[in-house]
């Protein structure tokens, strides 16, 4: 079993000839409105990758909540862990130009209420994957991925967006999936990825997982290193994109993969997720990944 513990929003996405600078004002003929949120997007790419996955988190008493809980009572995802706020849902406003790049804000809403004790005990158990980002109060984050280290289960954390961690927590984790500037906000420095990824390995034992956009993964750990190269796309929109490759990871990860074969599905993931418009809009299903699994380079040892 899959739980994740995070955000859920409504995402505004807006698709522009270029995103605006500060000061300036752009428009463009309509936007698209759809499901969103860190914790959200990477619970329904995990359900639709086959993994059971229980969301746990808090939507307003609103039409933008209905709609967010709608889209993953559709991806199958578990949604009895998800509170109702007096709060409003979230809501993300994301602009998205002909690069295919971004730019995002976050009214974060209900996600506010989210906490640890929303999930009890016993649900923390051997043979529990629980995968957490960093879109809600991050004490909240903390607290629950240290009892779910202590009691057996294993522990992901997607450093997005990026903030200081507590040493105690790096300590507590299995996995950590970070791009290069999460990279240096957790190691507290700059580097090149894989010396970054090495010295988060070394000092608290975990697996770090640098996302490269173009150029792949890497992923360092107690075993070794492995590179995964990126799947050849067009990029329509990147928004997601990392989502689907935490979601996808992890959901491999749970369903027992070893390491490079779920960097490999999780790889594929984010580039289908790059192919169309919107985060869980765009997530590809298990059949999918499996259909370019073989056009994507096989994973690569390197100490």
């Amino acid at each position: 079993m899959l739980v994740v513990f995070g955000s859920l929003n409504v995402d505004l996405v807006f698709q522009v000839e270029a995103l605006p600078r500060p000061g300036e004002t752009v428009l463009c003929p309509s936007y698209a409105l759809a499901a969103g949120g860190k914790g959200a997007n990477q619970a329904a790419a995990a359900a639709k990758a086959g993994a059971a996955v229980r969301m746990v988190g808090h939507l307003g008493d609103d039409d933008f909540g209905r709609l967010a809980r709608a889209a993953l009572v559709a991806a199958r995802v578990d949604c009895a862990g998800i509170t109702s706020s007096d709060k409003a849902t979230g809501i993300a406003v994301i602009g998205v130009d002909r690069q295919a790049e971004n730019q995002i804000m976050v009214a974060s809403g209900a996600n506010l209420d989210t906490h640890a004790g929303q999930i009890d005990d016993a649900e923390l158990a051997e043979g529990v994957t629980v995968l957490c980002q960093n879109e809600i109060r991050p004490e909240a984050t903390f607290v629950l991925l240290e009892r779910a280290k202590a009691r057996g289960a294993r522990t992901i954390l997607n450093l997005a967006p990026a903030s200081a961690v507590p040493g105690a927590v790096l300590d507590a984790l299995d996995v950590l999936v970070v791009n290069q500037i999460e990279a240096e906000t957790a190691a507290g420095g700059h580097g090149d990825p894989a010396d970054l990824a090495r010295d988060l390995a070394a000092r608290h034992g975990l697996t770090c997982v640098v996302t490269l956009g173009g150029r792949g993964a890497l992923a360092i750990g107690p075993a070794g290193g492995h590179r995964v190269p990126s799947l050849a796309i067009e990029p329509v929109d990147t928004t997601g994109a990392g989502d689907a490759f935490a979601g996808v990871l992890a959901a491999a990860l749970d369903r027992g993969r070893t390491l490079p074969d779920a960097l490999r599905e999780a790889s594929v993931a984010a580039g289908l997720a790059c192919t169309r418009v919107g985060a869980q809009t765009s997530q590809p299903d298990a059949a999918a990944i499996a259909a370019r699994l073989a056009e994507l380079a096989d994973v690569t040892p390197f100490a």
